[in-house]
């Protein structure tokens, strides 16, 4: 059979070398494998002097060290630039948000014991990690904890920034003042309140939304809820409160808060601040040391001032209990309450998972603060109020000469 013409393969009468022949193959395939046998050329890049634009290496990397540098001088500039007092706020919401995570687990069983769930109680601390996990999973150890990592961070934040404000201007008002432990007894109890009075309405949603006890598998309330009181978070629960009760019901709870903050604020302060100072020189920097000192200063202010904190969350969950009988009281009466009905052991329930919780909570708070300062490179304290009453003298000074 004779193939069409157009199919036929072209027969090329020329032949290879003999030591590229293959008399076998088509001319397109040999003209492939002749390409492929032929030598490959080499390239050489050309040298900087030939191209005029080009630069020599040393040039390249001495410009990128001017780019270094001149990065790290803005850097050097927006640190230099940067208020004091953003960078206090910076340090102090990272120190809230790092302490109050890693304790989370610890909040929610003790918010549980201090309100009295029915089924909750006498099971102990395992009891109750066991119960949560069947129930709702390992992420019910987080319930809540969204809130109250949105209301930490402000807090902390305020916390830290308003005491060391509050130091500064007690120090500027009264230059002769005593800088010793007296002086951060104050300073912290004034900024406890501060902070308190600013953020006090989200932790009132951590503690409701910590309150709920939801089964994973059926996602319903069970217990003391009534299913007409369920919150689905911030949000939701923030405005549930104050189309029911308006401004007043979003600060329920504060008067007690205010109390203990005061004392536990200044207390917390006031030992932290007094161990460092037996802490030889060279051991300041050691972040061991700062956990040991922060641990301590925990443990005594929490323990002194826990059973204000009792009442403030009985206060704050008493519409969600239907136990719950009468009108809401106040803070000397739910106080007169616990003690005629529950007794007054009911006033430090929760305290044993409180120092698991408070001691490492304080001691992280106050490392990480401390660090944070470092890294900013926020100046000593001492460094700071020094400044401050040199600059005040002289703006007195200039005042007086002028007039």
């Amino acid at each position: 059979m004779i193939k069409p013409a157009l199919l036929q393969e072209p027969v090329d009468s020329r032949p290879l070398p003999a030591s590229r022949s293959f008399p076998s193959l088509p001319r397109r395939v040999h003209a492939v494998i002749g390409f492929l046998l032929l030598p490959t050329p080499t390239y050489e890049l050309p040298s900087p002097a030939v191209i005029g634009h080009s630069k020599p290496i040393e040039m390249v990397e001495e410009e990128n060290r001017g780019r270094e540098e001149g990065a790290r001088g803005v850097l050097h500039g927006i640190e230099e630039s940067t208020p004091v007092a953003i960078k206090e706020l910076l340090a102090g919401g990272v120190a809230g948000g790092v302490a109050k995570t890693a304790v989370a687990p610890f909040e929610r069983v003790k918010i549980l014991f201090q309100t009295r769930r029915a089924d909750f109680q006498g099971v102990g601390l395992f009891g109750s990690f066991q119960k949560i996990i069947r129930t709702e999973g390992v992420l019910g150890f987080y319930r809540g904890n969204g809130a109250s990592v949105a209301r930490i961070v402000p807090y902390a934040a305020l916390h830290y920034m308003a005491y060391e404000q509050y130091r500064r201007w007690i120090i500027l008002g009264f230059p002769d003042i005593n800088r010793g432990p007296v002086l951060d007894l104050v300073s912290g109890s004034i900024a406890g309140g501060t902070a308190v009075l600013c953020t006090y309405p989200l932790d009132l949603v951590r503690t409701k939304l910590a309150y709920q006890v939801i089964e994973s598998s059926k996602l319903k309330f069970t217990g003391l809820i009534s299913s007409g009181q369920v919150y689905h978070g911030i949000r939701d629960c923030l405005t549930k409160i104050y189309r029911k009760n308006g401004i007043k019901g979003l600060y329920r709870g504060v008067g007690p808060s205010l109390y203990g903050i005061f004392p536990y604020s200044g207390l917390k302060f006031y030992f932290y601040e007094e161990m460092k100072a037996h802490v030889p020189e060279e051991r300041k920097n050691d972040i061991v040391v700062k956990l040991a000192c922060g641990s301590v200063a925990g443990l005594f202010g929490q323990t002194i001032t826990y059973p204000l904190d009792v009442v403030r969350r009985q206060m704050q969950v008493h519409s969600l209990s239907t136990s719950s009988e009468g009108p809401a009281k106040g803070t000397f009466e739910t106080l007169v309450m616990i003690v005629q009905n529950q007794g007054w052991r009911q006033l430090f329930s929760g305290l044993s998972i409180n120092f698991l919780k408070v001691v490492p909570s304080v001691a992280i708070g106050f490392t990480v603060y401390d660090v944070m300062k470092s890294w900013l490179k926020v100046p000593a304290r001492e460094e700071i109020s020094i400044k401050a009453i040199t600059e005040e003298g002289k703006s007195h000074a200039s005042s007086s000469w002028q007039s």
